[in-house]
Protein backbone atom coordinates (compact mmCIF):
# COMPACT_ATOMS: atom_id res chain seq x y z
CA UNK A 1 0.00 0.00 0.00
CA UNK A 2 1.59 3.26 -1.36
CA UNK A 3 2.81 5.62 1.56
CA UNK A 4 0.82 8.71 1.98
CA UNK A 5 2.72 11.60 1.81
CA UNK A 6 1.73 15.12 3.73
CA UNK A 7 1.21 17.87 1.48
CA UNK A 8 3.68 20.76 1.59
CA UNK A 9 2.86 22.88 4.35
CA UNK A 10 2.29 27.12 2.89
CA UNK A 11 4.38 29.68 3.64
CA UNK A 12 2.59 31.98 5.82
CA UNK A 13 3.62 35.97 5.45
CA UNK A 14 3.32 38.35 8.15
CA UNK A 15 2.73 41.68 6.88
CA UNK A 16 4.21 43.99 9.77
CA UNK A 17 2.37 47.53 11.07
CA UNK A 18 4.23 50.56 10.35
CA UNK A 19 6.40 51.60 12.98
CA UNK A 20 5.92 54.91 14.89
CA UNK A 21 9.02 56.35 13.05
CA UNK A 22 7.55 55.11 9.70
CA UNK A 23 4.04 57.36 10.73
CA UNK A 24 5.88 60.02 12.15
CA UNK A 25 8.20 60.46 8.74
CA UNK A 26 5.11 60.39 6.88
CA UNK A 27 3.49 62.80 8.34
CA UNK A 28 6.90 64.95 8.00
CA UNK A 29 7.38 64.56 4.55
CA UNK A 30 3.09 65.31 3.46
CA UNK A 31 3.88 68.46 5.59
CA UNK A 32 6.98 69.23 3.45
CA UNK A 33 5.25 68.83 0.60
CA UNK A 34 2.29 71.05 1.09
CA UNK A 35 4.70 73.62 2.60
CA UNK A 36 6.76 73.85 -1.42
CA UNK A 37 2.99 73.89 -2.35
CA UNK A 38 1.99 76.62 -0.50
CA UNK A 39 5.52 78.85 -1.10
CA UNK A 40 5.17 78.40 -4.63
CA UNK A 41 2.05 79.56 -4.59
CA UNK A 42 2.37 82.37 -2.60
CA UNK A 43 5.52 83.53 -3.95
CA UNK A 44 3.71 83.48 -7.44
CA UNK A 45 1.10 85.62 -6.35
CA UNK A 46 3.54 88.04 -4.74
CA UNK A 47 5.43 87.97 -7.86
CA UNK A 48 2.23 88.57 -10.14
CA UNK A 49 1.04 91.30 -7.71
CA UNK A 50 4.40 93.11 -7.92
CA UNK A 51 4.46 93.04 -11.70
CA UNK A 52 0.91 94.52 -11.76
CA UNK A 53 2.26 97.19 -9.82
CA UNK A 54 5.04 97.91 -12.36
CA UNK A 55 3.09 97.51 -15.08
CA UNK A 56 -0.17 100.04 -13.88
CA UNK A 57 2.61 102.39 -13.08
CA UNK A 58 4.55 102.47 -15.93
CA UNK A 59 1.11 102.68 -18.27
CA UNK A 60 0.31 105.61 -16.14
CA UNK A 61 3.58 107.40 -16.83
CA UNK A 62 3.80 106.80 -19.92
CA UNK A 63 -0.02 108.30 -20.18
CA UNK A 64 -0.06 111.23 -17.58
CA UNK A 65 3.83 112.57 -17.91
CA UNK A 66 2.97 115.35 -20.30
CA UNK A 67 0.11 116.09 -19.05
CA UNK A 68 1.41 116.09 -15.56
CA UNK A 69 4.26 118.47 -16.92
CA UNK A 70 1.48 120.69 -18.20
CA UNK A 71 0.06 121.41 -15.21
CA UNK A 72 3.84 121.50 -13.72
CA UNK A 73 4.47 124.76 -16.31
CA UNK A 74 0.85 126.37 -15.63
CA UNK A 75 1.72 126.00 -11.84
CA UNK A 76 5.11 127.84 -11.91
CA UNK A 77 3.15 130.17 -13.91
CA UNK A 78 0.42 131.62 -11.74
CA UNK A 79 3.01 131.52 -9.05
CA UNK A 80 4.93 134.12 -11.74
CA UNK A 81 2.04 135.95 -11.48
CA UNK A 82 0.83 136.50 -8.32
CA UNK A 83 4.71 137.56 -7.75
CA UNK A 84 4.62 140.25 -10.11
CA UNK A 85 1.16 141.40 -8.68
CA UNK A 86 2.35 141.65 -5.02
CA UNK A 87 5.78 142.96 -6.00
CA UNK A 88 4.72 145.86 -8.80
CA UNK A 89 1.54 146.91 -9.00
CA UNK A 90 0.73 149.71 -7.00
CA UNK A 91 -2.04 148.22 -4.46
CA UNK A 92 -3.72 149.20 -1.40
CA UNK A 93 -2.71 147.80 1.92
CA UNK A 94 -6.61 146.49 1.88
CA UNK A 95 -6.43 145.26 -1.44
CA UNK A 96 -2.94 143.55 -1.21
CA UNK A 97 -4.02 141.55 1.44
CA UNK A 98 -7.18 140.19 -0.40
CA UNK A 99 -4.77 139.23 -2.96
CA UNK A 100 -2.71 137.64 -0.87
CA UNK A 101 -5.56 135.63 0.59
CA UNK A 102 -6.61 134.82 -2.38
CA UNK A 103 -3.28 133.07 -3.52
CA UNK A 104 -3.12 131.72 -0.60
CA UNK A 105 -6.41 130.04 -0.68
CA UNK A 106 -5.20 128.16 -3.95
CA UNK A 107 -2.13 126.72 -2.67
CA UNK A 108 -4.71 125.52 0.31
CA UNK A 109 -7.12 124.22 -1.95
CA UNK A 110 -4.60 122.20 -3.46
CA UNK A 111 -5.28 124.06 -7.16
CA UNK A 112 -1.60 125.22 -7.33
CA UNK A 113 1.12 124.06 -5.20
CA UNK A 114 2.27 125.41 -2.02
CA UNK A 115 5.31 127.73 -1.72
CA UNK A 116 7.29 128.93 1.72
CA UNK A 117 8.26 132.29 2.42
CA UNK A 118 12.45 131.94 2.00
CA UNK A 119 12.18 133.44 5.79
CA UNK A 120 10.11 130.32 6.96
CA UNK A 121 12.34 128.27 4.77
CA UNK A 122 15.67 129.80 6.65
CA UNK A 123 13.94 129.31 10.00
CA UNK A 124 12.69 125.62 8.99
CA UNK A 125 16.14 124.38 8.38
CA UNK A 126 17.98 125.54 11.64
CA UNK A 127 14.61 123.96 13.31
CA UNK A 128 15.95 121.25 11.47
CA UNK A 129 19.55 121.32 12.31
CA UNK A 130 19.05 122.13 16.44
CA UNK A 131 17.01 118.56 16.24
CA UNK A 132 19.50 116.67 14.33
CA UNK A 133 22.00 118.42 16.40
CA UNK A 134 20.24 117.54 19.78
CA UNK A 135 20.54 113.94 18.49
CA UNK A 136 23.75 113.50 17.81
CA UNK A 137 25.38 111.30 20.56
CA UNK A 138 28.94 111.87 21.79
CA UNK A 139 31.23 108.43 20.09
CA UNK A 140 32.67 108.07 23.55
CA UNK A 141 29.26 107.77 25.39
CA UNK A 142 28.10 105.54 22.27
CA UNK A 143 30.94 102.46 23.09
CA UNK A 144 28.89 102.51 26.71
CA UNK A 145 26.40 101.48 25.71
CA UNK A 146 25.08 97.54 26.10
CA UNK A 147 24.29 95.81 23.02
CA UNK A 148 20.89 95.06 22.12
CA UNK A 149 19.86 91.70 20.76
CA UNK A 150 19.50 92.08 17.13
CA UNK A 151 15.90 91.89 15.78
CA UNK A 152 17.28 89.81 12.86
CA UNK A 153 18.93 86.89 14.86
CA UNK A 154 16.16 83.77 13.42
CA UNK A 155 17.02 86.00 9.79
CA UNK A 156 20.45 85.49 10.16
CA UNK A 157 19.96 82.06 11.30
CA UNK A 158 17.41 81.41 8.28
CA UNK A 159 20.41 83.16 6.03
CA UNK A 160 22.74 80.47 7.54
CA UNK A 161 20.71 77.51 6.24
CA UNK A 162 19.98 78.61 2.88
CA UNK A 163 23.69 78.99 2.48
CA UNK A 164 24.92 76.18 3.97
CA UNK A 165 22.04 74.13 1.30
CA UNK A 166 23.76 76.46 -1.04
CA UNK A 167 27.15 75.52 -0.91
CA UNK A 168 26.18 71.78 -0.48
CA UNK A 169 24.41 71.98 -4.09
CA UNK A 170 26.73 74.07 -5.97
CA UNK A 171 29.26 71.52 -4.79
CA UNK A 172 27.85 68.74 -6.23
CA UNK A 173 26.46 71.00 -9.87
CA UNK A 174 29.50 73.00 -10.50
CA UNK A 175 30.16 72.86 -14.08
CA UNK A 176 33.78 72.26 -13.64
CA UNK A 177 32.79 69.17 -11.59
CA UNK A 178 31.56 67.40 -14.62
CA UNK A 179 33.71 65.14 -16.78
CA UNK A 180 32.02 65.23 -20.17
CA UNK A 181 30.30 68.28 -22.40
CA UNK A 182 26.65 67.23 -21.98
CA UNK A 183 26.57 66.87 -18.05
CA UNK A 184 28.47 70.07 -17.90
CA UNK A 185 25.74 72.08 -19.80
CA UNK A 186 23.60 70.35 -17.52
CA UNK A 187 24.85 71.27 -14.29
CA UNK A 188 25.34 75.24 -15.78
CA UNK A 189 21.16 75.12 -16.21
CA UNK A 190 20.96 73.49 -12.86
CA UNK A 191 23.76 76.08 -11.17
CA UNK A 192 21.32 79.01 -12.45
CA UNK A 193 18.58 77.77 -10.63
CA UNK A 194 20.58 77.34 -7.87
CA UNK A 195 22.09 80.67 -7.67
CA UNK A 196 18.62 82.13 -8.48
CA UNK A 197 17.12 80.84 -5.51
CA UNK A 198 19.76 81.83 -3.34
CA UNK A 199 20.02 85.36 -4.01
CA UNK A 200 15.99 85.50 -3.56
CA UNK A 201 17.09 83.73 -0.45
CA UNK A 202 14.13 81.15 -1.45
CA UNK A 203 15.31 78.10 0.98
CA UNK A 204 11.67 76.00 -0.53
CA UNK A 205 13.42 75.91 -4.10
CA UNK A 206 16.80 74.96 -2.89
CA UNK A 207 14.77 71.88 -1.33
CA UNK A 208 12.95 71.47 -4.18
CA UNK A 209 15.89 71.27 -6.71
CA UNK A 210 17.64 68.99 -3.75
CA UNK A 211 14.32 66.52 -4.37
CA UNK A 212 14.25 66.54 -7.91
CA UNK A 213 18.19 65.43 -8.74
CA UNK A 214 17.98 63.42 -6.01
CA UNK A 215 21.08 64.50 -3.91
CA UNK A 216 19.86 63.80 -0.37
CA UNK A 217 21.58 61.27 1.74
CA UNK A 218 20.91 57.68 1.62
CA UNK A 219 18.31 56.04 4.05
CA UNK A 220 18.07 52.80 4.58
CA UNK A 221 14.23 52.51 5.32
CA UNK A 222 14.85 49.16 7.74
CA UNK A 223 17.23 51.59 9.46
CA UNK A 224 15.56 53.00 12.75
CA UNK A 225 18.30 55.82 13.02
CA UNK A 226 18.41 56.52 9.85
CA UNK A 227 14.54 57.21 9.46
CA UNK A 228 14.94 59.08 12.96
CA UNK A 229 18.01 60.86 11.12
CA UNK A 230 15.58 62.05 8.57
CA UNK A 231 12.63 63.06 10.66
CA UNK A 232 14.62 65.25 12.41
CA UNK A 233 16.24 66.68 9.06
CA UNK A 234 12.85 67.21 7.94
CA UNK A 235 11.58 68.65 11.37
CA UNK A 236 14.23 71.25 11.26
CA UNK A 237 13.44 71.92 7.39
CA UNK A 238 9.63 72.67 7.77
CA UNK A 239 10.24 74.78 10.45
CA UNK A 240 12.12 77.63 8.01
CA UNK A 241 9.61 76.30 5.77
CA UNK A 242 7.03 77.31 7.92
CA UNK A 243 9.33 81.06 8.21
CA UNK A 244 9.38 81.47 4.30
CA UNK A 245 5.82 80.93 3.88
CA UNK A 246 5.04 83.73 6.69
CA UNK A 247 7.58 85.94 5.59
CA UNK A 248 5.96 85.47 1.99
CA UNK A 249 2.52 86.44 3.62
CA UNK A 250 3.98 90.14 5.11
CA UNK A 251 5.21 91.06 1.79
CA UNK A 252 2.12 90.60 0.00
CA UNK A 253 0.69 92.18 2.83
CA UNK A 254 2.41 94.85 3.01
CA UNK A 255 2.88 95.36 -0.54
CA UNK A 256 -0.99 95.42 -1.01
CA UNK A 257 -0.68 98.35 1.82
CA UNK A 258 1.43 100.61 -0.24
CA UNK A 259 -0.43 103.54 -2.40
CA UNK A 260 0.48 101.13 -5.20
CA UNK A 261 -0.93 98.10 -3.73
CA UNK A 262 -4.08 100.50 -3.53
CA UNK A 263 -4.37 101.06 -7.00
CA UNK A 264 -3.96 97.58 -8.00
CA UNK A 265 -7.03 96.89 -6.40
CA UNK A 266 -8.73 99.99 -7.70
CA UNK A 267 -7.61 99.48 -11.10
CA UNK A 268 -9.42 95.82 -11.06
CA UNK A 269 -12.50 97.10 -9.50
CA UNK A 270 -12.88 99.82 -12.51
CA UNK A 271 -12.17 97.07 -14.91
CA UNK A 272 -14.79 95.01 -13.57
CA UNK A 273 -16.92 97.74 -14.14
CA UNK A 274 -16.51 98.07 -17.79
CA UNK A 275 -13.98 101.26 -17.38
CA UNK A 276 -10.87 101.51 -18.51
CA UNK A 277 -9.23 103.05 -14.63
CA UNK A 278 -5.93 104.97 -16.73
CA UNK A 279 -8.83 106.07 -18.96
CA UNK A 280 -10.16 107.58 -15.98
CA UNK A 281 -7.57 109.08 -14.51
CA UNK A 282 -6.02 110.51 -17.68
CA UNK A 283 -9.70 112.72 -18.16
CA UNK A 284 -9.19 113.74 -14.44
CA UNK A 285 -5.74 114.83 -14.67
CA UNK A 286 -6.99 116.69 -18.02
CA UNK A 287 -10.32 118.13 -16.03
CA UNK A 288 -7.55 119.74 -13.52
CA UNK A 289 -5.68 121.77 -16.77
CA UNK A 290 -9.08 122.87 -18.00
CA UNK A 291 -9.58 124.59 -13.94
CA UNK A 292 -5.84 125.64 -13.58
CA UNK A 293 -5.75 126.93 -16.90
CA UNK A 294 -8.77 128.93 -16.42
CA UNK A 295 -6.88 130.09 -13.47
CA UNK A 296 -4.00 131.08 -15.20
CA UNK A 297 -6.26 133.55 -17.29
CA UNK A 298 -7.72 135.12 -14.56
CA UNK A 299 -4.56 136.05 -12.93
CA UNK A 300 -3.03 136.67 -16.41
CA UNK A 301 -6.04 138.96 -17.38
CA UNK A 302 -5.48 141.13 -14.09
CA UNK A 303 -1.49 141.49 -13.77
CA UNK A 304 -2.08 143.23 -17.93
CA UNK A 305 -4.93 145.50 -16.76
CA UNK A 306 -7.57 143.33 -18.44
CA UNK A 307 -9.56 142.81 -15.10
CA UNK A 308 -10.51 145.15 -12.70
CA UNK A 309 -9.51 144.85 -8.65
CA UNK A 310 -12.90 143.97 -7.76
CA UNK A 311 -13.98 141.64 -11.21
CA UNK A 312 -10.28 139.71 -9.78
CA UNK A 313 -11.15 140.37 -5.85
CA UNK A 314 -14.62 138.32 -7.20
CA UNK A 315 -12.59 135.00 -7.42
CA UNK A 316 -12.05 132.80 -10.67
CA UNK A 317 -16.02 131.97 -12.37
CA UNK A 318 -14.46 128.51 -12.35
CA UNK A 319 -14.34 128.02 -8.63
CA UNK A 320 -17.45 129.69 -8.33
CA UNK A 321 -19.10 126.76 -10.47
CA UNK A 322 -16.81 124.00 -8.74
CA UNK A 323 -18.48 125.28 -5.78
CA UNK A 324 -21.79 125.55 -6.99
CA UNK A 325 -21.41 122.02 -8.72
CA UNK A 326 -19.93 120.61 -4.49
CA UNK A 327 -23.72 122.56 -3.30
CA UNK A 328 -25.51 120.37 -5.77
CA UNK A 329 -24.35 117.08 -5.22
CA UNK A 330 -24.60 117.26 -1.20
CA UNK A 331 -28.28 118.78 -1.62
CA UNK A 332 -28.51 115.65 -4.06
CA UNK A 333 -27.13 113.38 -1.50
CA UNK A 334 -29.21 114.41 0.96
CA UNK A 335 -32.49 114.28 -0.53
CA UNK A 336 -31.82 111.01 -2.00
CA UNK A 337 -30.99 109.90 1.89
CA UNK A 338 -34.47 111.08 3.34
CA UNK A 339 -36.30 109.37 0.43
CA UNK A 340 -34.69 105.99 1.46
Amino acid sequence: MPRRTSAPKRATTTTLAPSTVHVRLEGLEGQHQRLLTQIKKKRTELNNFVEQMRSIATQIYQRTTPKVEKINALDEEIHTLFNEILTKKKLAKQTKHKIEQIYRNLQLAGIISEKVDDEEDAEFDELFEFHEQEKEIPHEYRQQQPELESPSAARNEESKKIRSYFLRLAEIFHPDKATDSETQMRHTEIMKEINKAYQEGDLARLLEIEKKHEVGEIIDSSSEDDLTRKCSRLEQQNEFLKTQYETLKKELRSFKNTPEGAMVSECKKVKKKGFDPIDQLSLQIESQIEIISEIRDYVKDFNSAKMTIKEFLNGPAVLSSRNQSKIEDFLDQILEEMGE
